[in-house]
């Protein structure tokens, strides 16, 4: 397989300056979640100039591609890239920056598309040099619940064929480019959205004693549910709970009749998940109950936990160190981030692993979701390449 490393480092390297365009293109023309038609009819032209076959309209903008080896039968390996961009105005004065207001691709999804249709070239042009199917997936609507990948999967996915294993690939501004991260088993956590309402009697600042005050209320909930994972969860399962919005319309001296909490709860145990979901909606409904008020408790579950599958992500592991050297491999923590690549994770074997973007003498060091975030763009070299090496073999 040397030869084949070697011609797919050379078409890497040869592909490259397309790829660089097509990410500026991504990135000058963003579009919300549901809303990638553009972005769709994009890749689409793509996969048409590099003669591959493809379906669209899956989760109504989604597109999955279809390449074939020498010799079609036996395994098929999927890869995926998601195509949403987020409601963040880019602070950025790079020639390729946003051109469409309050939107940009903060979280690196141009990237996945761009590499993945890199990779997409590469595996046309040695298809002849490989056995099996390899499966493309474009797919929307990776920031917004219920998540794209559910939306896919339900619509079939995962069929015609069914993947043997599953890889995604995204940016990782903490790692170094020319380097990936990747972690065996559990790595990111399920996450839910809390909705809470409080109510209870508003009246005067002056005279709370004939008002339910359901600030005050509102506040002791806050506080009590936060023994849901300080006493009631075991340390061995991370989780959280947070809220990180509170609103009560009254004013300095109006205590209002109804006060909302929004939060989020992350773990990584669907049995504890669903213990905590109950814990919440008891212990928030007590407490109100106790100080006079009500509330009513809205719980939006979201993604699941992302597994990475073991034997999968060690053969990842063994060829991304045969193609970069075991010093551009990173091991990753857990992480209370989510993703809804875990959808698939939950289907069939899986991988996600990190692509380094980050180039400190450059100044490219801003987390994703922000306004300044920037990748060095030489890791769409290694995205594609590395993309490409691992699924071929992967399909042995």
């Amino acid at each position: 397989m040397e030869t084949l490393k070697s011609k797919i480092q050379n078409l890497s390297a040869e592909y490259f300056p397309e790829v660089q365009s097509i990410r500026r293109y991504l990135h000058q023309h963003p579009e919300l979640s549901m809303q990638e038609h553009q972005t769709s009819s994009f890749i689409q032209k793509k996969l048409g100039e590099y003669g591959i076959e493809y379906t669209k309209g899956i989760a109504k903008t989604g597109v999955v591609a279809i390449i074939k080896g020498r010799q079609p039968g036996g395994k098929t390996i999927a890869l995926r890239a998601d195509m949403d961009a987020l409601p963040i105005e880019e602070a950025s004065q790079a020639e390729y920056k946003s051109t469409i207001p309050g939107i940009m691709h903060a979280c690196g999804h141009d990237v996945h598309m761009a590499s993945l249709l890199g990779t997409a070239r590469i595996l046309q042009s040695t298809r002849q040099h490989w056995a099996g199917i390899i499966k493309l997936i474009f797919q929307p609507s990776e920031e917004s619940y219920p998540g794209g990948a559910s939306l896919m999967i339900g619509e079939g996915v995962l069929k015609n064929p069914v993947p043997d294993g599953i890889f995604g690939q995204h940016v990782a501004p903490q790692i170094e480019a020319g380097k990936v991260g990747i972690r065996n088993g559990m790595y990111m956590a399920s996450t839910d959205e809390v909705y809470i309402t409080v109510e209870g009697k508003g009246g005067h600042a002056a005279t709370p004693h004939l008002t339910i005050d359901p600030v005050l209320i509102a506040s002791h909930i806050v506080v009590a549910l936060q023994q849901i994972v300080s006493r009631n969860n075991t340390p061995w399962i991370p989780t959280v709970l947070s809220f990180g919005r509170i609103i009560g319309e009254g004013r300095m001296n109006v205590i209002p009749a109804k006060v909302s909490l929004d939060g989020t709860i992350r773990t990584f145990d669907e049995k504890w998940r669903a213990e905590a979901h109950e814990k919440i909606r008891r212990i928030a409904r007590g407490v109100a109950v106790s100080m006079g008020g009500n509330c009513e408790v809205d719980i939006k579950e979201g993604y699941p936990f992302l597994k990475n599958d073991e034997a999968l992500s060690r053969q990842f592991r063994q060829l991304a160190t045969s193609y970069l050297g075991e010093e551009n491999i990173v091991d990753l923590d857990l992480a209370m981030t989510a993703e809804d690549f875990a959808f698939y994770s939950q289907q069939i074997p899986a991988c996600f692993y990190r692509l380094g973007t980050r180039n400190e003498k450059a100044g490219i060091t801003s987390n994703v979701h922000t306004s300044s975030f920037d990748i060095d763009e030489r890791s769409l070299k290694t995205g594609m390449g590395l993309m490409t090496w691992v699924a071929v073999n992967a399909l042995t």
